[in-house]
């Protein structure tokens, strides 16, 4: 090994805040390390602060510009912020992908809708089996997670060994997939871990976590003693939740609909992969129509108040034929993920005016959490015996709380949000360098950056209303008829109580009638003048100053 050499890691994405999963591994010289890519996830916009947008991304600027020394991609779970940019990204950085079977079943698909050669993703077996990717040997780690094989990666690298957790809890039977393993998680530790590179969302949760299977009684129970028709959400890629669910609705002696094309697609792909066997039997939405109501059971998409999910289309009336009534019971069988509690509350007040009764998760009865706890992770600590520890996915105060904690138990750690260079290489994390990240929007079709100033003009206009003011002049720049206006978003009438559109062609007409020449004749100027008319005015009238777009056009 050179003294030149070093080993890296950079996180790109989900350093610093839950989702938009991204992290970069490289050996090698400064500024020639080969690199490996560890998910490439998306998180989700916000009418507030992203409106209009569908997607958001981590910046790949600075591995697009370095594609030519991106070895491999690895995708640990099929999870939309570890696996939604894939698809996206991958014409820019042409890598081979690997990942487990499920995930690459749903990755092929999203290949697939972007007129992508699924063949471009390879499906590899769980540890021991391996693929070299240039300097790094990686394989498969099978953990317990809420979505069928989900993995953490062990990197063998000529510094030594990582273990990169992925998302993960430790459960012994987590109904469907794989059961944590800590025979196998210490054997792979014998050897030696160079660093552990560690989930970090429940580090706040001071409790271990509980099992899947320990919600079945509770889940089996509530439908059972719940009167009218029964619906239950949750995260459609929790397939071992959708089972225990949908097994509940069959002892209770009630027909099963699956509602929303995430969950179908999702139960699907488990069946198809073999992850997912014995599911009951279900019917369809058409079919649903004709069961007596107490003898239905819906398991819908929407835990997180969606606007366009089968749960959010409940709760303002029918959807495909079906509605909530009075004493029928509504679950929340999963945890409303910060930021999303409005639009969750909005619906669970609109089921509570239909008289149905809402369940949710507050009790703690019929939902678990993911991710590993506090003790969970300490656990692992101990297991593994890492030389280092390096929280990631998780908010700043996720990874800061969780190198408090690897540092408790005598083990050198590092904070590192997007963006910061980490060299593993020797006994600590040191900071390393730094490269620019950011956020890159889908908008449409095209993706633009957070700082192009197209959702910043898009939230201008909503906070502020427009005005589009029209101005024709002729072959000797004479205003040709009165200026005309159109407004979006503004009231009609202000103050005077006289309409806003023409108080703003009137006293723009007024203003074209006393400016001079070289003002008319230069649509800069003009530009300039006329905005500032329409704004004086909408400020006196109603007491906001609009955006304002002049169109000038000259018959010359």
């Amino acid at each position: 090994m050179s003294g030149q050499e070093r080993l890296i890691y950079l996180p790109l994405g989900g350093a610093g805040e839950v989702g938009m999963n991204a992290y970069v591994y490289g050996w090698g010289a400064p500024g020639k390390e080969r690199l490996i890519l560890v998910d490439l996830g998306v998180t989700f916009p916000d009418m507030d602060s992203t409106p209009g947008i569908d997607l958001i991304f981590p910046d790949m600027s600075w591995l697009v510009q370095n594609a030519h020394r991106l070895e491999a991609i690895f995708i640990t779970h099929g999870h939309e912020d570890h696996i939604g940019g894939l698809a996206h990204f991958w014409n820019e950085l042409r890598a081979p992908v690997y990942c487990r079977r499920f995930t690459g079943h749903l990755a092929a698909r999203k290949m697939e809708e972007r007129g992508i050669d699924p063949g471009q993703i390879d499906v590899m077996e769980p540890f021991p089996e391996a693929v070299e990717a240039g300097p790094f040997t990686v394989a498969f780690l099978p953990v317990s997670h809420s979505i069928p094989e989900s993995s953490a990666l062990v990197i063998d690298t000529p510094a030594g060994r990582l273990v990169h957790t992925g998302d993960f809890k430790l459960d012994g039977a987590p109904v469907v997939g794989e059961p944590f393993n800590a025979e196998l998680w210490h054997d792979i530790a014998s050897s030696g871990v160079q660093a552990l590179i560690c989930d970090s969302t429940n580090i706040h949760a001071e409790t271990p976590g509980r099992s899947e299977a320990t919600l079945g009684s509770n889940i089996r129970e509530l439908v059972a003693t719940s009167s009218g028709m029964f619906v239950a959400t949750t995260f459609a890629s929790n397939v071992a939740r959708v089972k225990t669910l949908a097994e509940a609705g069959r002892d209770a002696g009630r027909s099963v609909c699956l509602m929303g094309r995430a969950m179908l697609r999702m139960v699907q792909a488990a069946v198809e992969t073999g992850v997912l066997t014995d599911f009951p039997p279900v019917i369809s939405h058409e079919e649903a129509e004709d069961v007596p109501r107490e003898h239905l059971m819906l398991i819908v998409t929407g835990s997180q108040g969606e606007r366009r999910a089968a749960t959010a289309q409940l709760s303002r009336g029918k959807y495909l034929g079906l509605e909530l009534k009075a004493d029928d019971t509504f679950l929340f069988s999963s945890k409303t993920i910060p930021g999303n509690e409005r639009s969750v509350l909005r619906i669970v007040n609109a089921f509570s005016e239909m008289g149905v009764n809402v369940v949710d998760d507050s009790s703690s009865l019929y939902h678990v959490s993911g991710h590993a706890n506090r003790p969970d992770l300490e656990a692992v600590h101990q297991l593994m015996k890492p030389k280092m520890v390096i929280p990631m996915h998780g908010e700043h105060r996720m990874l800061r709380r969780h190198a408090e904690a690897a540092e408790a138990a005598g083990i050198p750690a590092a904070v590192a949000s997007n963006g910061t260079i980490i060299d593993l290489t020797g006994d600590r994390p040191a900071v390393a360098g730094h490269v620019e990240t950011g956020r890159v929007y889908l908008d449409g079709t095209q993706k633009v950056g957070a700082l192009d100033g197209v959702v910043r003009g898009r939230i201008r206009m909503a906070l502020n209303g427009h005005v589009m003011l029209n101005v024709i002049f002729d072959e000797e720049d004479e205003p040709l008829g009165e200026p005309w206006a159109e407004i979006m978003g503004l009231a009609e009438t202000g103050a005077s109580r006289s309409s806003l559109v023409e108080l703003i062609e009137a006293e723009t007409a007024q203003y074209l009638a006393r400016t001079d020449e070289k003002v008319l004749q230069d649509d800069d100027k003009l530009d300039a003048a006329l905005r500032r008319v329409v704004r004086q005015v909408a400020v006196e009238e109603i007491g906001k100053k609009p955006e304002v777009t002049i169109v000038v056009s000259r018959l010359a």
